[in-house]
């Protein structure tokens, strides 16, 4: 299993998994995680990182049910294109086992802090690492810890280290799988 993160230091208290830094931004996530699958070839990536909600307090953990990609989304287009993919239903089945406490939800990905609106939960990389995945045909979900409101501007005030520790103890878990 491939562990997946936007930043080095959400990786950092993740010793002992194979993982691999995707970047930060939708974007990003969704070009490096393609090249990392081409180069790595696994037979699961799990997705983690921290993420923002205006309802879960920090260190809450979330699975995601979907990825939904708000920047993308205009209700007035014609034109079609990709704004949702679904974590593997299996993979999202077995690590709900192994992480009974975890909520389950969508979780948005925006470019911007914030532009969440209408979610309970918003990151920035999701989208793009399960949709590299879905094309690749890699199974694959999101689990992030609640780190902050996407409303907190002071960002002295997130509970990083809390969700960091939420993560790695998530991780531990998942070893067993």
């Amino acid at each position: 299993m491939l562990v997946v993160a936007a930043t080095e230091r959400e990786l950092a208290l993740l010793g002992g998994h194979d993982s691999f830094c995707c970047g930060i931004g939708p974007v990003e996530a969704a070009l490096q995680t393609a090249r990392a699958l081409e180069e790595r070839r696994p037979d699961a990536v799990v997705h983690v990182g921290i993420a923002g909600s205006r309802t879960l307090e920090p260190p809450a953990l979330v699975l995601g049910n979907e990825a939904v990609y708000c920047d993308v989304i205009d209700p007035s287009s014609t034109l079609p294109r990709v704004e949702r993919v679904r974590p593997d239903a299996a993979l999202l089945e077995r690590i709900r086992t192994a992480l009974p406490e975890a909520h389950v939800l969508p979780i948005a990905t925006c470019g911007k802090v914030g532009a969440g609106t209408g979610f309970d939960v918003e990151a920035m990389e999701g989208f793009g690492v399960l949709r590299a995945c879905e094309i690749a045909g890699v199974p694959a979900v999101e689990l992030r810890a609640i780190s902050n409101s996407p409303d907190e501007a002071d960002r002295t005030r997130w509970r990083l280290d809390e969700a960091f520790a939420a993560l790695a103890d998530a991780l531990d878990r998942l070893d067993v799988l």
